[in-house]
């Protein structure tokens, strides 16, 4: 892992898109830090894609979709992207004017699928809460739509024993799991973040991700953007990602000397120099 001071000009002039997680990578106690909010800013008005991509809820997103100046929020783990009307219109991916301002939603799963889904995944959380003591849903679990989530950090405190039973519960009743920063997320389907990124790339710009990889940036701060860290050459962790240091199995390929939003902001600033 270098320093992001050893990012080259030549690398840096080369990317055209930043993908970066949100909790603890843009925000801080669930929310964004004034610097953050200005490197996104910076990044638009630089021409540079952005998009979020998050194991957040969906219904959580909508806020920040709309009021942040991204493409677009890929939420719960991959599995659906939210997008503003406008950007739809500007593209040329919508005829519909009436659209802007409003968020549309993209999910990767039928509707058929997801009702199927929802059920057995609110039974797996049922039975964590009953199995594991301590255990408790995130409070932002009404707006999931395809994944649970268990709080480990956020408002209650799982230790590393429990955290790890959590996961077993979930991989055992057939789901993924992954943990953040601050939630043991579970979901059904082979999505996850990585997956996400490639398809809203086709999803947005009909365009193949694996052919620019070196084009795009990812930012994160926890073991759940292991997957990122690994395919981007130019991934980038936030300074707080040193608290997950023993529990990583691939670094990212560069740190920043802030942590969570003043990271964020060295890469901007690097960016658009």
């Amino acid at each position: 892992m270098k320093s992001l001071r050893e990012w080259s000009v030549e690398c840096r002039r080369q990317i055209i898109g930043v993908f970066t997680d949100i909790d603890d990578t843009l925000t801080t106690d669930g929310a964004i830090t004034p610097d953050a909010l200005q490197a996104l800013h910076d990044l638009n008005a630089a021409g540079l894609h952005v998009i979020a991509i998050t194991g957040r809820p969906v219904g959580w997103s909508e806020a920040f979709a709309l009021e942040w100046p991204v493409d677009c929020i890929v939420a719960e783990n991959g599995s659906v992207a939210l997008f503003k009307g406008d950007f739809l219109y500007k593209n040329s991916l919508s005829p519909a004017k009436n659209l802007r301002g409003v968020l549309s939603k993209s999910y990767q799963s039928d509707a058929i699928t997801r009702e199927h889904n929802y059920t057995h995944l609110q039974q797996v959380l049922t039975r964590i809460e009953r199995e594991v003591h301590g255990a408790q849903r995130s409070t932002d679990s009404l707006g999931r739509e395809t994944d649970i989530a268990i709080d480990h950090s956020e408002f209650t405190h799982l230790s590393p024993s429990k955290i790890s039973q959590v996961v077993e519960i979930m991989q055992s009743e057939g789901l993924q799991a992954t943990v953040s920063s601050i939630h043991i997320n579970g979901w059904i389907g082979s999505h996850n973040k990585l997956q996400g990124a490639h398809w809203v790339v086709r999803e947005l710009y009909d365009r193949d991700l694996a052919q620019e990889m070196d084009r795009w940036v990812y930012v994160g701060d926890s073991t759940n953007d292991q997957l990122m860290f690994e395919a981007f050459d130019n991934s980038i962790g936030v300074a707080n990602l040193a608290r997950f240091f023993n529990e990583l199995k691939a670094l990212p390929r560069y740190i920043t000397q802030g942590e969570r939003g003043a990271g964020f902001a060295e890469v901007a600033a690097l960016l658009k120099a």
